[in-house]
């Protein structure tokens, strides 16, 4: 990434940390939506397994992994295609992939500032307790986590050059991400192939794999980084394709 982008991408993301500042009752709303699945999920566990300290640590820290994670491309991009305002976007002299990341990240920020009292308070009354080890360990998996959800609903936003329900194909990767990411079940709970399947899959990497490094639940957190760089670059690979897919049937049919 050259220094100009670099500069591109530090104002886009002041820019729109600003202009989400003045939506803050509505982002304030798009984190209740986002701590809801975690908090069930904490309920619900703590009462199968009472009394498991390893439960509660991991919703409270998967909480602020998917405040830090959680991407709204199918808004910001697919909406942008269905609105026209992709047109011009692809005549500006810098990347388009540049101001969605910009306002991804935006996003993330005030998630996470909005939703760290909740973190917080929950955390203090589960009585959890977390090593500092555990959480540098875990930040590389965030990151790693974060780029492949963004790349992940990204590629899927996409299709609404194809369809006219692009929201409803990012939904579907959302519920995958749910079932299969460690929010419906902590997978180092589950036994036999479903814990083994389930760590391979994308979709753990996207969500779960850093809360069970900051748990502490992971041993070896180096075969978690690199399941989740091969994720990334595979899903990069895809990403470009249907990107200059995308592009020529846009600009061939005009959206």
């Amino acid at each position: 990434m050259t220094a100009r982008t670099l500069r591109l991408l530090r104002a886009g993301i002041w820019r729109s940390s600003v202009e989400w500042w003045s939506f803050r009752s509505f982002v304030i709303t798009l984190v209740a939506g986002q701590t809801v699945t975690p908090l069930l999920g904490l309920f619900v566990w703590s009462s199968a397994v009472p009394g498991s300290s390893g439960i509660t640590t991991y919703y409270v820290v998967l909480l602020a992994v998917q405040l830090v994670t959680v991407s709204f491309e199918h808004h910001t991009l697919a909406n942008a295609i269905y609105g026209g305002e992709f047109a011009a976007e692809l005549v500006k002299p810098r990347p388009v992939v540049l101001d969605l990341l910009a306002t991804n990240l935006a996003l993330r920020f005030w998630h996470l500032l909005f939703g760290l009292p909740v973190i917080v308070i929950v955390g203090l009354f589960a009585g959890v307790s977390l090593r500092g080890l555990d959480l540098l360990l875990a930040l590389p998996a965030v990151v790693l986590a974060a780029a492949l959800r963004f790349v992940f609903t990204y590629t899927l936003a996409l299709s609404a050059v194809w369809m006219q329900r692009a929201h409803g194909a990012v939904g579907v990767g959302e519920t995958l991400i749910f079932l299969l990411g460690g929010t419906a079940a902590p997978l180092t709970y589950l036994v036999g192939p479903l814990r083994e399947i389930g760590v391979v899959l994308p979709f753990w990497s996207m969500l779960g794999a850093p809360a069970e490094v900051a748990a502490g639940n992971i041993r070896e957190p180096l075969h978690v980084y690199a399941t989740q760089a091969g994720w990334l670059v595979a899903f990069i690979v895809i990403a470009v394709v249907v990107w200059r897919r995308a592009v020529r049937r846009f600009t061939a049919f005009g959206g």
